[in-house]
């Protein structure tokens, strides 16, 4: 699979150097992998190249976009192992770089002009900061319970992966509603099982990448798999809970057998979902001609590598 560059200086205005800067920073650490899966549905449904391209810019700017107010918000310090934008350009540079992102996100389709896709990419855009104004609700909550998580991570984290599943489609105009309720369904799957996923290298399980640890909960949020552990805790844990300052004191308040059955449990409920999403990716066979179908294997890979955090 050919390389897309997605950022590119010539993008952005050069009498904005603070600007290109910060998007400099941005975008050079990022994985891309939003927009790798963009290019691998957008091969099997023989998109063009600027289509392709589009697309794959379209996903990466709202995603950084997220993250510069997210890391504003959570008064995180870094991101992707740098200095996180609001701490070393200012709160207001990253406020304004992240809208700006969202803004050429608008223009760029407009361009392309197929209104579907305009409106789809401005709902995905509106329940992006729904489920951050939720989720801002839920920090300091002891008692959030999974499926008020689970809100959030489908406005937040599940609404990138349906846009990437749906937009190519869109693109194409292959605007079949039972396909795209099954797509929408799966992107809800996926969100589901990346950010259950990426909680748990909060508590160091399968933490190949070194996130730093903790660092939900050292902000007063009750992460996924946090909530899970904690969920039969009388008052008086939960609030131990959160003074927690290292795994250990986790382990040592949880019991270490129960904080390993926790995350077995945690696993085995998951791998439920990845089934789940298996069989919704079979069913999309009905809906693909048969030069497409080999997207049915690409997509069937993705809940191992998100979850698990490891390729079939």
């Amino acid at each position: 699979m050919k390389e897309l560059k997605i950022f590119n200086q010539d993008d952005f205005p050069k009498y904005l150097p603070k600007l290109n800067s910060l998007y400099d920073d941005l975008f050079s650490s990022g994985k891309g992998f939003r927009s790798r899966l963009i290019q691998m549905i957008g091969k099997h449904l023989k998109l063009n190249d600027r289509q392709e391209l589009l697309l794959a810019q379209t996903i990466e700017f709202i995603h950084n976009a997220s993250l510069l107010h997210d890391d504003l918000i959570d008064r995180s310090a870094l991101r992707r192992s740098k200095t996180a934008a609001w701490l070393k350009y200012s709160p207001e540079y990253a406020v304004l770089a992240g809208d700006y992102l969202l803004a050429r996100v608008m223009v760029n389709l407009s361009r392309y002009g197929n209104l579907r896709l305009i409106q789809y990419t401005a709902e995905i855009i509106s329940d992006l900061l729904e489920g951050e104004w939720i989720q801002d609700s839920l920090v300091r909550d002891w008692d959030v319970k999974l499926k008020q998580l689970d809100q959030v991570h489908d406005l937040k984290t599940a609404s990138l992966f349906k846009w990437c599943l749906r937009a190519p489609f869109i693109a194409k105009e292959n605007y079949n509603e039972h396909l795209h309720q099954t797509l929408d369904e799966m992107g809800t799957l996926l969100g589901m099982l990346f950010q259950r996923g990426d909680d748990l290298l909060d508590f160091d399980v399968r933490n190949d990448e070194g996130k730093a640890l903790l660092g939900d909960l050292k902000s007063g949020y009750l992460n996924s798999f946090a909530a899970f552990l904690s969920k039969d805790f009388d008052d008086e844990r939960k609030q131990r809970l959160r003074k927690c300052e290292t795994l250990d004191d986790v382990k040592a308040l949880a019991g270490e057998e129960s904080f390993n059955h926790s995350v077995q449990h945690f696993d085995e409920m998951n791998a439920q979902v990845i089934g789940l999403y298996e069989h919704k990716a079979r069913s999309l066979e009905e809906f693909l001609d048969v030069s497409e179908r080999g997207l049915i294997h690409d997509l069937s890979g993705l809940p191992s590598l998100l979850y698990f955090r490891r390729a079939k």
